[in-house]
């Protein structure tokens, strides 16, 4: 006969409603998990230390979006932007970042600092998040709405601004942020690492990440309550936009060449990783770490469909079933 004391903590820990909520929270690890697993046995070279780290640092810039992507489902909006945005700062910040050999003949010594190249891409992005919330905002435009408009406009500012051309030979200093190693580990990874922590350290420990769960479960309610929500959503968007400007640094500079086709589709790789992730499209719910275990997901995905063989068409078919199944789990939890 089983002693209370056992009874009781089995009752408590091992009960069918903590059951479900510990797999409701965790169930994406898992599948990961047993993703990583099965790729590893159909494919010896995939559960490689130099894959997984190739894998991880491929899915870094869509992280970093998704990051800023998640804050804005999070308060029932949207970012259509990203990709768009990314192009832009991408381009701007790699004019900055050109090796001039006339210039270096003419004037010894003239190199513009590395710092001038990330600031200008962070500026543009920050500035076009700044515009997006400000709309959304002040003039009530859906953000479904003013997020398609951005990325229609700086995709078209990205081509004006570089005569739809590439800009390639980038000083070497800037092609480390996304070609670099430190202490053996891509530069990439450790941007994306620390950009999620602090993410997940905003929104779970400080004011405003309060306010964004706040205004996205009953933005009415957090009106009434007396949150800010005009700058709210400035911020949000603000942040989104600064993000994917860090992403287009990054990306530039780990292709040695700013682009303004960049960042086509990866607004949608990043709405996915955080719907995969367990972000709500009701608003309210969502987090960075699932975001990024949504991001690894499609990564993993794709790496080891490339290493299978399988074609980039089934490829699209695989990924776009797996979002769709995502939305279905969440809208059975949602009820």
């Amino acid at each position: 006969m089983k002693s209370s004391t056992t009874e009781i903590i089995e009752k408590k820990f091992f009960s069918k409603e903590n059951l479900n909520v510990f797999l409701k929270k965790y169930l994406i690890i898992f599948i990961l998990l047993a993703m990583i697993f099965l790729l590893s046995v159909l494919s010896p070279s995939f559960f490689q230390f130099r894959n997984l780290m190739n894998v991880v640092r491929q899915i870094s810039v869509i992280g970093l979006i998704g990051i800023g992507v998640t804050m804005a489902i999070i308060t029932n909006g949207i970012d259509l932007s990203s990709g768009s945005v990314l192009a832009l700062s991408a381009v701007i910040a790699a004019s900055f970042a050109q090796r001039s050999d006339w210039a270096a003949a003419k004037y010894p010594g003239l190199v513009v600092p590395l710092g001038v190249s990330i600031l200008s891409g962070l500026a543009v992005g920050l500035l076009c998040g700044f515009i997006v919330g400000f709309l959304i905002a002040n003039f009530k435009i859906p953000p479904f709405i003013a997020t398609l408009g951005m990325m229609t406009i700086a995709r078209g500012f990205a081509l004006l601004y570089s005569d739809g051309r590439p800009i390639s030979s980038l000083t070497d200093a800037y092609n480390t942020i996304g070609q670099g190693y430190f202490l053996g580990i891509p530069i990439p990874i450790i941007i994306l690492i620390t950009v999620a922590v602090l993410g997940h350290v905003m929104l779970n420990y400080t004011r405003f990440g309060r306010h964004i769960y706040a205004m996205g479960g009953n933005e009415q309610a957090a009106r009434v309550s007396g949150l800010n929500i005009f700058w709210i959503k400035i911020g949000i968007y603000s942040i989104a936009g600064l993000l994917s400007g860090l992403a287009g640094i990054v990306l530039s500079s780990r292709i040695s060449s700013g682009q303004p086709g960049l960042g086509t589709g990866y607004e949608l790789d990043a709405i996915a990783s955080a719907v995969i992730g367990g972000t709500s499209f009701s608003g309210g719910v969502g987090t960075i770490w699932g975001t990024m275990v949504g991001a690894l997901i499609i990564g993993v995905l794709n790496n080891g469909l490339d290493l299978l063989n399988v074609s980039a068409y089934w490829q699209q078919i695989v990924k776009g079933s797996i979002i769709v199944i995502a939305i279905i789990i969440d809208e059975r939890k949602n009820r």
